[in-house]
């Protein structure tokens, strides 16, 4: 039987975050296929309530410290290093976020086990396990294949579905008892980030727009449409770059990972970094004038039209229905 596999839940201000339920679902699924115990390790200040969320894992530790309020990457990896060799963990999965940045690659030179940064698939062949690694923002996908599955993985958000890690289940909890390494680094208060008008993220209908749109002045025939189906306005980078849209509204990479159930682009090339945070929406309808617009390969419905025809029918086909 495979030694067990361990998820680090992730949390951030008294909330499990969508990339544990990402992690722990696959974990689960991997788990199965190894015939190997699934354990959840939760560090942090009074994290105790988060633990009747964790029910996919057999087993959750809890490490509830005043001193473990957003901890340090150094102190994070050292008690993990402590539960690795405790419980026995062969294989180690991490959130690829800037809450839990810096831990993997930590745990990795502590225990002397291969790193996988940013993996967006998993999957075992004849009893090894594959994790899919992607390479210079998504332009390289590498397959890594690690000895006995050992080792540590950085799991990149929105690769697997969240609604696999989650269970109504109680699991079974153990509090571990570890010493908290003394450190310089302090987390003294969380600065919330200015809120932009529109969560895009939380969207079910997104109209997306590209250096295509042309200028500032034709973005009200966007919103118009927007409307007109109950959706928001996003867009690629170029726009936003021009500052024509609030930097909440960008898509992408360096933006915001959408997964809505419609997703309609007017003028997005669809260039990797764009592609990378809106790929997984439900339906992509794409409208470019280039037919070899990168876009179209992830779109579902495409239209080689310009998109200053298409707008104005479109609006008044849906305004009649």
């Amino acid at each position: 039987m495979q030694e067990p596999i361990l998820v680090l839940a992730e949390h951030l201000k008294g909330e499990l975050a969508d990339i544990t339920f990402e992690m722990l679902g696959a974990a689960r699924k991997l788990a199965d296929q190894l015939k190997a115990p699934l354990y959840t390790a939760v560090f942090g200040k009074d994290v105790a309530p988060l633990t009747s969320q964790l029910g996919v894992a057999d087993s959750v530790f809890v490490l509830d410290h005043p001193q473990l309020d957003m901890p340090s990457a150094d102190v994070a990896a050292g008690l993990l290093k402590k539960l690795v060799e405790q419980k026995g963990v062969s294989l180690v999965l991490i959130g690829g976020t800037n809450v839990s940045a810096g831990i993997g690659p930590r745990l990795s030179f502590r225990l002397n086990l291969p790193f996988v940064n940013f993996c967006r698939n998993i999957r075992v062949e004849n009893g090894s396990t594959i994790f899919t690694s992607q390479l210079f923002g998504g332009k390289i996908l590498s397959d890594v294949r690690l000895p006995e599955n050992r080792g540590v993985v950085s799991v990149y958000p929105g690769s697997f579905a969240a609604d696999a890690g989650r269970s109504d289940k109680k699991p079974s909890v153990e509090k571990v008892d570890l010493p908290v390494e003394e450190t310089k680094i302090v987390f003294k208060r969380y600065i919330e980030p200015e809120a932009g008008d529109i969560d895009i993220t939380k969207q079910d209908i997104l109209i997306s727009i590209g250096r295509g749109i042309v200028s500032a002045d034709n973005i009200a025939m966007v919103e118009e449409l927007a409307r007109a189906l109950g959706g928001a306005v996003c867009a690629s980078r170029p726009v936003i770059d021009q500052g024509w849209l609030p930097l909440s509204r960008q898509v992408g990479k360096s933006g915001m990972t959408v997964k809505p159930k419609l997703y309609m682009s007017f003028g997005v090339s669809g260039a990797p970094e764009h592609v990378e945070g809106m790929k997984d929406a439900g339906l992509i309808i794409s409208v470019n004038t280039d037919p070899n617009a990168p876009i179209f390969g992830v779109s579902h419905y495409g239209v080689c039209a310009d998109l200053f025809d298409v707008l104005p029918a479109l609006v008044e086909k849906i305004k009649t229905h």
